[in-house]
């Protein structure tokens, strides 16, 4: 029994040692991330002024991956694809959702730690996102209203802002919080049998996540 305490005793520093990370190394981690778009939108123009569009919010999992150029410095592309309804606003509001869309914005952040050799390690980041709009479709509500509408979305690159803090679990897993906001200023456009309508909308979400990393 003696024994076994003191083998345990020496292998603690081991078990519970930081898991700092340091240059050369790689911090993959997942999030579940809540991204919450703080739209402002224009009227649906030109067949629908006073009417506009709201965007809401979704929840999905994230993958992200980070290189450490030194020991403070790390560049980190985050992963992740979202849901999202857009609502009728104004004059529309009657329609409820008018169209849904997916929104796949990788982004590469370039961070700076600021203690990479504590058990709590805080970060600040800045950087550039591409966000791609895919499998957009008009709602029957507003297809109901204004006839068979293809909607498109315009792809868009904006910069992207970061705040996040590591906490060791052991020498390889951590725990992980993070909230970014990422610029997406685009234009919809609405095709109902040739009538077309646009709609400028800067969603500008605020991202934010909790979740487990690993390092190797």
């Amino acid at each position: 029994m003696i024994r076994t305490l003191l083998t345990a005793a020496a292998l603690a520093p081991c078990l519970f040692q930081s898991a700092a990370a340091e240059q050369g190394d790689w911090l993959v981690r997942l999030r579940g991330i809540v991204v919450a778009p703080t739209e402002n939108a224009s009227d649906v123009l030109p067949g629908f002024p006073g009417g506009t569009v709201g965007v809401e919010n979704a929840v999905v999992p994230e993958l992200d991956f980070t290189y450490f150029v030194t020991d403070n410095i790390g560049a980190e592309l985050i992963l992740a694809t979202s849901p999202h309804d857009l609502v009728g606003e104004g004059t529309l509001a009657g329609l409820g959702e008018v169209a849904d869309v997916m929104v796949l914005p990788p982004t590469l952040t370039l961070q700076y730690h600021f203690n990479p050799n504590g058990k709590l390690r805080p970060y600040a980041g800045v950087g550039v996102n591409y966000t791609i709009f895919y499998s957009e479709d008009a709602s029957d509500s507003l297809v109901n209203a204004v006839g068979p509408t293809a909607v498109d979305v315009d792809d868009t690159v904006g910069v992207a802002f970061q705040l996040g803090a590591d906490y060791d679990l052991n020498d390889r897993w951590f725990l992980n919080a993070d909230v970014k906001y990422i610029q997406i200023d685009t234009t919809a456009t609405l095709n109902s049998g040739g009538a077309i309508n646009t709609v400028d909308v800067d969603l500008d979400p605020i991202v934010a996540g909790v979740g487990v990393g690993f390092r190797f």
